[in-house]
């Protein structure tokens, strides 16, 4: 990764912090205060995603250095790691609620002052939806994995805000009608519902993270294009080319690729190095750092 690159992306990282610390505090004094499953998890979630966002301000610095003994093969496994580390931590953050609601429903529920909550719901909707729509623009100008999980990160807690403070408005309405009893059960029951909805967020990361570590094979599109840069190396060079293999790992892609000679071929080194240069051009247009391995087979 570029320095420009590095920089911009701690840029994001830290006005990302900045902004979950302000929510964080605020989330869990105003859910305290009016007795609030869901508001508590907001705040909760914000504190959770503060934590998660300096980890990957630490690791983002740490990527920037070069290979050494200690890694030969460069720091790139710690995006996914941390990624990986982010969706099960917001997984059990999100399992603990579903229990939290569970349990509340089982005793009766709870009575919400709904007032205070639609106030905090409506400041919450707009200050994440900011914060969401901010750190996407950001995102298609400096894309990376760990750009990418403050996304996610924060379209859930924008989600999570929005739903919250609907949620009390209707339980305020119900105040208002013969149903007036049932509001007790509004909090836990949007808390419950939301938990279901919202476990796929973290899940989808780990399973996404989880891949690269294990040095699976990266999504379709970028077999395809890896495919389509070869052919068209194919033709440039005078030597038969195979793909041995492919991975994703964080922002780099791994491509081992094999030259097929016959038993009585000889093949010039510079021969070699054009039919690397062939595939350097093809494959790095692709939006990650490329580790290109060429074996003569």
């Amino acid at each position: 990764m570029c320095t420009q690159t590095s920089r911009n992306e701690k840029r994001v990282l830290t006005i990302s912090a900045i902004i979950s610390s302000a929510f964080a505090g605020g989330g869990l004094v105003v859910g305290l205060l009016v007795g609030s499953l869901v508001i508590a998890f907001d705040g909760i979630y914000s504190s959770v995603s503060l934590l998660l966002t300096l980890l990957s301000l630490t690791v983002a610095k740490y990527l920037e250095k070069p290979s050494d003994h200690r890694f030969p093969f460069g720091r790139a496994v710690l995006e996914p790691l941390v990624i990986a580390i982010k969706g099960l931590v917001i997984l059990m953050v999100v399992g603990y609620s579903l229990y939290s609601s569970v349990v509340d429903l089982f005793n009766g529920g709870h009575a919400v002052d709904a007032s205070i909550a639609t106030i905090f719901g409506v400041i919450n909707v707009l200050g994440c939806g900011y914060a969401w729509w901010q750190i996407s623009r950001m995102n298609r100008k400096y894309s990376s994995g760990l750009i990418v999980a403050e996304v996610k990160q924060w379209q859930m807690d924008t989600m999570l805000s929005m739903v919250i403070t609907v949620a009390f408005v209707i339980a305020w309405l119900m105040t208002l009608t013969p149903y007036a009893h049932y509001a007790v059960y509004v909090d836990s029951s949007l808390m419950l519902m939301m938990g279901f909805y919202f476990v796929k967020v973290p899940l989808t990361m780990l399973k996404s993270s989880m891949r690269e570590i294990l040095l699976m094979a990266p999504d379709k599109e970028i077999c395809k294009s890896v495919d389509q840069g070869i052919l068209a190396a194919n033709r440039e060079s005078e030597q038969v080319l195979e793909l041995a293999g492919v991975t994703k790992i964080g922002r780099e892609l791994w491509v081992d690729i094999d030259i097929v000679a016959d038993d009585h071929d000889v093949i010039a080194m510079n021969d070699i190095e054009t039919t690397r240069k062939a595939l350097q051009k093809r494959l790095s247009k692709l939006p990650f750092e490329l580790q290109l391995t060429l074996n003569v087979a």
